[in-house]
């Protein structure tokens, strides 16, 4: 057995198990079961992976006893070596997954997200671009239950956005979209050019995981709250009431706005919240710095100004440069339905790397 699947550790794992079940079982307050809660869901996979593991190596060792006794006939010792054989495949793939199971895992993957898409070079194109990424983003979001909720808009002059802001709220949001993060960049003939030449335009995405307020302790006296009307579609009622928002973190300089919503209490909540994801993503980039090694672990270096991807139209290809990944389905790509055959990609890479630095530590 690998130093990763010891027993020790494998016999720590579910005794931690044990007795978060049993915790939960004498808990009163909210705030405690919901702790316990998360942790049972995150300890569920790892256990069932060691549970599966030893049924099959129990069901070895009653064919290697059956293999090993003199008084099995000839034909039950040639099935029990067929199955045998079988049964060891079957470990070596339950071992692996039990490995990935193991892993170390991102404490916010469980976590909704602010998706954040700016227009970078390329100008009415480039909006144009960010408009498609977004719908990209909402159509993907869609198709796995999760709910989008616009926070701030600014739109492009010829359509597109300059910049759009959302809240992505589900199942697993963050550990779906995190490797997003970065510098996607578009080659086609926008709508706008005569001569059928194909122009590069960029946008850029960054994916921070929405924090709660045990991670970024905001003191109230480092907040200055403006509030305007809010700008762009919504009917006369943007033109007569100023409930949108922004919000200015004194010591930092961070400011944030929002104005979906016709409630200035509405919009002033939701600042607060995208505001504690920009601190939060800071200290965790801090904290990533500082644990450079881990960084090896990690599909691309992190850095939001990274190429990570790019969507040539005329050839209707996505290539995702960190794992050199190119699908020839663009439509599909843009359409939702495939960007998680890309997710999964990358979401595969990290486990193979990680797998690598694991072994590499053993």
């Amino acid at each position: 057995m690998s130093a990763g699947l010891s027993t020790a550790r494998l016999e720590a794992v579910l005794e931690r198990f044990a007795a978060v079940e049993d915790e939960l079982g004498r808990a009163a307050d909210g705030g405690s079961l919901a702790r316990l809660g998360r942790e049972r869901a995150e300890l569920l996979p790892v256990v069932e992976a060691i549970e599966a593991l030893r049924a099959i190596d129990a069901e070895i060792g009653g064919l290697d006893e059956l293999i090993a006794d003199a008084k099995t006939d000839a034909e039950m010792r040639a099935l029990a070596e067929q199955e045998r054989a079988e049964a060891g495949a079957r470990r070596d793939a339950a071992a692996e997954a039990l490995q990935t199971e193991l892993l170390p895992k991102d404490a916010t993957d469980a976590r909704d997200v602010i998706l954040e898409v700016r227009a970078g070079t390329g100008g009415d194109e480039a909006a144009l671009f960010a408009g498609d990424l977004f719908r990209m983003y909402q159509r993907f979001a869609e198709s796995q239950g999760w709910r989008v909720e616009v926070l701030s808009v600014s739109e492009g002059t010829v359509g597109g956005y300059k910049e759009i802001i959302a809240a992505i709220a589900g199942d697993h949001v963050f550990a779906r979209l995190k490797f997003e993060s970065g510098v996607h960049r578009v080659q086609r003939v926008p709508a706008t050019e005569g001569s059928g030449r194909i122009h590069t335009s960029a946008a850029t995405v960054a994916v921070l995981p929405e924090a709660e307020e045990v991670d970024v302790a905001i003191d109230d006296s480092d907040l200055r709250f403006d509030v305007y009307r809010a700008q762009g579609a919504g009917g006369q009622h943007v033109n007569k009431t100023e409930s949108a928002v922004r919000v200015t973190h004194l010591p930092t300089g961070i400011a944030v706005a929002v104005q979906d919503e016709r409630s200035q209490h509405r919009n002033r909540a939701r600042a607060i919240a995208l505001l504690r994801a920009k601190l939060f993503d800071i200290e965790r980039e801090r904290l990533d710095t500082a644990r450079a090694d881990a960084r090896r672990g990690q599909v691309g270096s992190g850095d939001r100004s990274e190429r990570i991807r790019t969507y040539n139209f005329p050839q209707g290809r996505v290539t995702d440069h960190r794992i050199g990944l190119t699908l020839h389905k663009l439509d599909a790509v843009m359409a939702g339905e495939a960007l998680g055959e890309i997710v999964d990609a990358l979401a595969a890479e990290q486990r193979a790397r990680l797998l690598a630095s694991e072994s590499e530590a053993a």
